[in-house]
C-alpha cells in the first residue's frame, strides 16, 4: 500500500439511522485519501434519492492501491442487507449486516489494506433484541482483533478525554478501578500520544473516582489505596501525570489548555465537559487495537434519518482524525 496515499475504511452503523445519510456527504469530501465505504450499495442508493442527493458509485476492490475519489463519487465495497429498510425504523433483522460491515472493515485493516477504520453510530439494543451481546463498537473490536485491553478517548480539537472504564452501571465503576488496569491504561493512553498524535512528552491529567478526589480518605480511599500509588510507579518511569484532581475542578480553562489528555475514571465523569463544549463535532478514538479506529460523537438519530438533514461535521472530524493519526504512525 502506499505510504503517501492511505486508505480509511468507513462503516455507517445501524441502517434505519443516519449514518448512510451522512456517508453521503463522502461524495463532496475534499480528501486527497481514498475514503471506502462498506455498505449495500442500493442502501446508499435509496438514501440519496430520500436526501435528494447524486452520487456516483464506484464498487473497489480492496487488494487494488487506494485512490482518491473522484468529484461527486462514492467509492464501495458491498455488502448486503438482509432485509429492506426503512429510514426510522429499527429491524432485528440486520443486526447482523451491521457487525459484517465492522468485521470486513476490520479484517482489511489488520491485513494492512486499509490504514484506517471510521465507525458510523450503531443502536445497541436493536442488536442485543437480535439475540447478540453487544455492548459497543470499543468492545466488539477488541474483541475481533484479539485485543486484551483497549481505551476509549473522545477529543475535540483542544481537549482529549480517555476513560479508566467505559460501559458499565455506576455501581460497578470501583471495583473496575484495579492497580493492574490503571497502569495498562495510562500507558497505553500515553503510548497513543506519542506515537499516534506525535506529543514527544504528553502531559496528563488524572481525575480522582470521589467527590474531592477522596478529600484525604474521608469521602472514599481509592485515590490513596490505588491511584496514586499507580502514578508514582509511572511517575519513575517519567511519565508526566498530575493528579489525582477532583473532577469537578479539573476540566477548569487552564487545565484544559496546559494537558494533552486527561484520564477520568468512568464515562459519565468526564464525557459531559466534551460533549458540552462541541458534541457533533467530536470523535471518539480507540485506543490500544492494532489499527487505529475513530467514529462520530452522537447516535443514529432516527427520526431524522432519510430527512437531507443531518449534520456530516462529526463524520469528516473523525475522518480528519484517521488521516492524521495514520500519518503520525506511518512515520514509525
Amino acid at each position: 500500500m502506499s505510504k503517501n496515499i492511505k486508505r480509511i475504511v468507513i462503516t455507517p452503523g445501524e441502517p434505519a439511522g443516519i449514518g448512510p445519510d451522512i456517508c453521503l456527504s463522502l461524495a463532496s469530501y475534499t480528501a486527497e485519501h481514498e475514503l471506502l465505504l462498506i455498505a449495500d450499495p442500493e442502501l446508499i442508493k435509496q438514501r440519496a434519492k430520500l436526501c435528494r442527493t447524486n452520487v456516483d458509485i464506484e464498487i473497489v476492490d480492496p487488494n487494488t492501491p487506494p485512490a482518491p475519489a473522484k468529484p461527486g463519487q462514492l467509492k464501495l465495497l458491498p455488502v448486503a442487507l438482509h432485509h429492506a429498510v426503512t429510514p426510522g425504523t429499527l429491524n432485528k433483522s440486520n443486526a447482523s449486516y451491521v457487525l459484517e460491515t465492522l468485521k470486513i472493515a476490520t479484517q482489511l485493516c489488520l491485513k494492512g489494506k486499509a490504514d484506517a477504520l471510521v465507525t458510523g453510530p450503531v443502536q445497541k439494543s436493536v442488536i442485543n433484541e437480535a439475540g447478540i451481546p453487544f455492548t459497543g463498537h470499543t468492545e466488539f473490536l477488541a474483541e475481533l482483533s484479539h485485543t486484551a485491553q483497549v481505551v476509549m478517548m473522545l477529543a475535540i480539537p483542544g481537549l482529549r478525554i480517555a476513560l479508566a472504564t467505559t460501559h458499565l452501571p455506576l455501581a460497578q465503576v470501583a471495583e473496575n478501578i484495579t492497580p493492574e488496569k490503571l497502569e495498562q491504561v495510562i500507558r497505553i493512553l500515553h503510548g497513543s500520544l506519542k506515537n499516534d498524535f506525535g506529543i514527544t512528552q504528553p502531559e496528563i491529567m488524572v481525575c480522582g473516582l470521589n467527590p474531592h478526589a477522596g478529600e484525604d480518605g474521608h469521602l472514599g480511599d481509592e485515590e490513596i489505596r490505588i491511584i496514586k500509588p499507580v502514578m508514582e510507579k509511572l511517575k519513575k518511569e517519567h511519565l508526566h501525570l498530575t493528579g489525582p484532581a477532583p473532577a469537578d475542578t479539573a476540566f477548569v480553562k487552564s487545565g484544559i489548555e496546559k494537558y494533552d489528555a486527561f484520564f477520568a475514571m468512568y464515562h459519565d465523569q468526564g464525557l459531559p465537559v466534551l460533549k458540552h463544549l462541541g458534541f457533533g463535532k467530536a470523535v471518539n478514538i480507540t485506543l490500544g487495537l492494532p489499527f487505529i479506529r475513530t467514529s462520530v460523537d452522537h447516535g443514529t438519530a432516527l427520526a431524522l434519518a432519510g430527512s437531507g438533514k443531518a449534520d456530516a461535521n462529526s463524520l469528516h472530524y473523525a475522518i480528519d482524525v484517521a488521516i492524521e493519526m495514520s500519518r503520525h504512525r506511518g512515520r514509525q
